[in-house]
């Protein structure tokens, strides 16, 4: 049984009119709920749970009840605290949606969900993440943009899996050589942050196909670079680049190269030959 109940400016559940155990499915998007209704953790075997865009502050521990839920997206809401029995969500398989909340920490239980493939964190106040997370991994797709993040764990090597990781707007200065294991990247998004290199590890991820490391500190990239051979996209704006390493030449499918805004840059006699085979290139 599914229940659709968007934009109903409702703080409260009607009266359902169906046995709780018989709805795998509710879908409460933009109301006015300022919590989980408690009717909600009675639904044993819920399976889709979307409570997304409300004015919800706190999730009940109660939540453990949900241990059927294979996706749930609580956010753009108000929630401060993930509780830890978020480790009972253990057939949590598709995506876990916390994005454009307040809270500050992520419990290390989350460890639990060994089964997720998606996870945004986004639009939060992360400071710093548990290692627990690297055990997540089964995780195609993590986003963590617009947090306060200065650092991620080296535990992050352990998602194997992973395709896309998105660390937009956050306070990063290094990334330790996380990505010798991470053979399945396909995109990388560090723009906006204060990095001043480029991890060596990063020239394993040659599936990469886009890399943004676009308002950053950088003066030059690591020379093997031109080993992520199916790379198109290559964003450098706002960099303090001094120099560009010649491997970029072996990179022969790149399409587009944005260099603009490294006021220091000494453009290299080479680069014309990777316009010649097709490649756009901003100066």
């Amino acid at each position: 049984m599914k229940i659709s109940l968007p934009h109903a400016k409702l703080n409260s559940l009607p009266n359902i009119n169906f046995i709780l155990n018989e709805i795998i499915d509710i879908n409460l998007f933009d109301n006015r709920f300022r919590g989980i209704p408690e009717e909600i953790y009675k639904m044993n075997n819920l399976k889709v749970l979307n409570i997304s865009a409300n004015e919800i502050e706190n999730i009940s521990a109660n939540i453990k009840n949900l241990k059927e839920l294979k996706m749930m997206d609580l956010g753009h809401n108000q929630i401060e605290i993930i509780p830890s029995e978020i480790e009972f969500l253990v057939n949590l398989e598709d995506y876990l949606y916390l994005h454009n909340n307040k809270f500050e920490e992520v419990p290390p239980e989350i460890k639990s969900l060994k089964k997720l493939k998606y996870l945004n964190l986004s639009d939060n106040k992360l400071r710093e993440l548990p290692r627990e997370i690297g055990e997540l991994t089964n995780l195609i797709e993590l986003r963590l943009m617009n947090n306060k993040l200065s650092m991620i764990p080296e535990s992050f090597s352990m998602l194997a899996n992973i395709k896309e990781l998105h660390l937009k707007n956050n306070k990063l200065t290094t990334l330790p050589e996380i990505f010798e294991n991470l053979t399945l990247l396909r995109v990388l998004d560090i723009e906006e942050n204060q990095l001043i290199q480029v991890p060596n590890s990063l020239n394993n991820c040659k599936k990469l196909r886009r890399l943004n490391l676009r308002n950053n500190e950088l003066t030059t990239l690591p020379d093997g670079i031109g080993k992520l051979v199916n790379l198109l996209e290559l964003d450098l704006r706002s960099n303090q680049l001094i120099e560009l390493p010649e491997s970029l030449m072996e990179i022969e499918g790149l399409e587009r190269l944005d260099l603009r805004w490294n006021h220091n840059l000494k453009i290299p006699k080479w680069l014309e030959k990777v316009e010649e085979r097709g490649c756009i290139v901003y100066l």
